[in-house]
């Protein structure tokens, strides 16, 4: 099973090699997705997306340091408002806001090994891969102490729910040529293109990486209440407001029919 498994991958991997991106460097990534489009309906409760691919060598597979993957899932990323509330005169108040300039809705990272083992923090500084990294907070007021603890507060609350995780050791690595791993969507994921991020490491520095997306969307009745609610609110409030009605009047006839019997 474990054979017809890898050669399923292998021919999936090497059909997509004309699309591949020409990478500068001896090994180079091909990958695949077992959906590039995660549709999001009235029933929709998540998704998983299986990532799988191989590596493009022309040259022998080197001795030195093994070969890692790190994949990373990034939803949109717009700002997010981040407010302090201190305890005055028996009532918690407002006291201080930062803007979070960029924080992902969704975000997931996903190694073959350990995450400081497959990656230094100098090449983590560049690509901006780690959780703590991918969000942006350059905007806090001089007068405002401890701004990085704002963005500290969006990444626990966000991995509280499952939005942000680390999985590490979730990626598996054959012969130093195959990998392949499975991110879990939660259900309330944002509409948007979730950035793909696939990086080859060697020695914790990157000597590959490849990029493609992932297209969210609700679809369906979802979309047509998303739509309605957003371009035609008063349409969109006259209409609950007959189903309420019509749901209350069908109730009361129900139990009227109910006593009468």
């Amino acid at each position: 099973m474990r054979k017809l498994l890898l050669s399923a991958l292998t021919a999936a991997a090497l059909a997509l090699l004309p699309h591949t991106a020409a990478q500068a460097g001896k090994e180079e990534v091909v990958l695949g997705l077992s959906q590039d489009r995660v549709a999001i309906t009235a029933t929709f409760d998540g998704s998983e997306i299986l990532v799988f691919g191989a590596v493009k060598r022309e040259t022998p597979i080197p001795q030195d340091d093994p070969l890692e993957v790190v994949v990373a899932v990034s939803g949109p990323a717009p700002s997010v408002m981040v407010r302090r509330k201190e305890k005055k005169l028996g009532i918690w108040v407002n006291v201080d806001s930062v803007l979070v300039d960029s924080a992902p809705a969704f975000y997931a990272v996903a190694t073959s090994a350990p995450f400081n083992q497959v990656l230094t923090d100098t090449e983590d500084l560049r690509y901006r891969i780690s959780i703590k990294r991918a969000i942006r907070s350059v905007g806090a007021a001089m007068h405002i102490r401890g701004a990085q603890a704002f963005a500290d507060a969006v990444i626990r609350i966000r991995e509280k729910n499952g939005l942000y995780s680390l999985r590490e050791n979730t990626v598996a690595v054959d012969e130093q040529t195959l990998f392949r791993t499975a991110i879990e969507m939660p259900a309330d994921l944002t509409e948007g293109s979730y950035q793909t991020r696939i990086f080859l490491t060697r020695g914790g520095k990157v000597v590959s990486s490849y990029e493609t997306a992932i297209d969210v969307r609700k679809v369906g009745l979802e979309k047509f209440l998303y739509s309605l609610s957003r371009e035609q609110p008063f349409l969109y409030g006259l209409m609950s407001l007959a189903i309420a009605i019509a749901a209350g009047w069908g109730a009361s006839a129900a139990f009227s029919l109910l006593r009468n019997r």
